[in-house]
């Protein structure tokens, strides 16, 4: 008797607990359907919009189309750093910018570890001249916190009227600097191709080893590329640095076309990926051919210079030259930045910038979050970084006292140095396999 009420309670116990079970999980996946059902969040959605407008404080200064804005910001920039709802004024920002002339202090930014963070100082600009680096963190904008700021919002910030100033405050990560800069903002028109004086003579030097540095993969780059490329060859080039240091990308198009002046046509460059398939692509050389070759065929030794402010499009190129062989990446590990954002423009005149698929080397490799290690690791020091940029910036070493001046001009290029040994031990190694082979005994005995 007693076994039999036993088994009653545990049939009991189990039905029980099959019912209370079945009941949690049809709730949970009924709450899960919920939550991603259209209309019952648009409902949620309008109804928190009209409670706002009706309810807050300050709610007669609200329009619908300043929260619905508001919103939309909100909503795509908490997707990830480089996704951007823009309004009229943002989007024609964007494309002042991919036309190579902007208003702003020259920095461009990212999100890293929850900061806003300097990707590179662009050349000839306010931020580069005042001596901001590569890695640096914007903790205030104009005594405002950017500790919670939106990157969309950090930018806005930090544009502006031309000829009007800003005070940005910067910590430095590697050695705990906090420093204020008051900068004044500038038109900024850039050349994308410049020599190793900051200027387009692109002169050739004794070791006929030449340097050219592609500041940003702005509109034209490929095409001021060819004319120095064209130049160099004419003075007799054996060998070629490319500096990408500090430069923080620009247009996909234009760095395929960098790519394509030395590779064989057709040759894969770069492919992305997306979750929609009509973002997935292959980009191909589409050049005559290696531009930068000998008589028979042969490439020509090329290093590329890179470090910390490499990105997007700049580790586009460092990826394909490195995965196919065709130059000696040296120098420090790039940002990182290998996402593909789309811009889908709207009726009313605003955009949105959406990330929709991802860079791949040739070989496969992915460039988001990773970045590009050197063939050659050669580390910098941030004050060896800084003399180099003030070296760079127009009339930057003229406002310096002389005491200073000579300071700074004893601080060595050492990634340029060792690019340039380098290719000097390739050419000389090439000459010897290319000379008079050396006579074995028995012939020298022969004669």
């Amino acid at each position: 008797m007693k076994r039999h009420l036993i088994y009653g309670l545990v049939f009991v116990a189990l039905v029980l607990n099959l019912a209370i079970g079945a009941r949690i999980y049809l709730g949970s996946a009924y709450a899960a359907g919920k939550q991603d059902a259209v209309y019952p969040n648009l409902e949620l959605f309008a109804n928190v919009l009209e409670k706002v407008r009706k309810e807050y404080v300050d709610g007669q200064n609200l329009t619908y189309h300043d929260l619905v804005y508001s919103s939309l910001k909100g909503m795509v920039g908490s997707l990830d750093p480089h996704s951007e709802f823009m309004d009229v004024n943002d989007y024609q920002q964007l494309q002042n910018d991919t036309e190579g002339q902007f208003g702003g202090l020259g920095l461009v930014v990212s999100m890293r570890d929850n900061y806003v963070t300097v990707i590179a100082p662009m050349e000839d600009t306010p931020g580069f001249r005042a001596g901001i680096l590569s890695g640096d963190r914007i903790i205030k904008i104009d005594g405002q916190s950017a500790e919670k700021m939106s990157l969309p919002d950090a930018v806005k910030l930090l544009r502006g009227e031309p000829d009007t100033k800003v005070t940005v405050t910067i910590q430095r990560p590697s050695s705990g600097l906090v420093k204020n800069f008051t900068l004044t903002r500038a038109i900024v028109k850039m050349d994308m191709v410049k020599d190793i004086n900051s200027k387009k003579e692109f002169p050739l030097g004794d070791d006929k080893i030449g340097y050219v540095r592609i500041a940003e993969f702005g509109d034209k780059a490929g095409e001021e590329l060819e004319a120095a490329l064209n130049k160099l060859k004419a003075e007799g080039m054996k060998a070629l640095i490319i500096d990408l240091r500090w430069n923080p990308g620009g247009l996909l198009d234009e760095a395929v076309e960098v790519c394509g002046k030395f590779l064989p046509r057709g040759q894969l460059v770069v492919t992305t990926e997306g979750r929609d398939s009509g973002q997935n692509s292959v980009r191909r050389a589409a050049g005559s051919g290696d531009e930068f070759a000998g008589k028979d065929g042969s490439p020509k030794p090329i290093v590329v210079l890179v470090n910390l402010g490499s990105a997007s499009a700049a580790e586009i190129v460092t990826g394909c030259l490195q995965d196919l062989h065709r130059a000696v990446i040296l120098g420090e590990k790039t940002f990182g930045k290998g996402s593909v954002q789309s811009i889908f423009p709207l009726d009313d005149g605003s955009a949105l910038k959406l990330t929709t698929a991802k860079y791949y080397t040739p070989s496969h490799k992915v460039i988001h979050q990773h970045g590009i290690t050197p063939d050659i690791e050669v580390p910098m020091t941030e004050e060896q970084e800084a003399a180099l940029l003030l070296k760079r910036a127009p009339g930057g070493m003229a406002s310096l006292s002389e005491t200073n001046r000579v300071s700074i001009e004893n601080v060595h290029d050492v990634q340029l140095e060792r690019a340039r040994d380098l290719l000097k031990g390739i050419m000389l190694y090439s000459a010897l396999n290319d000379g008079p082979k050396p006579q074995t005994p028995d012939k020298m005995a022969a004669k």
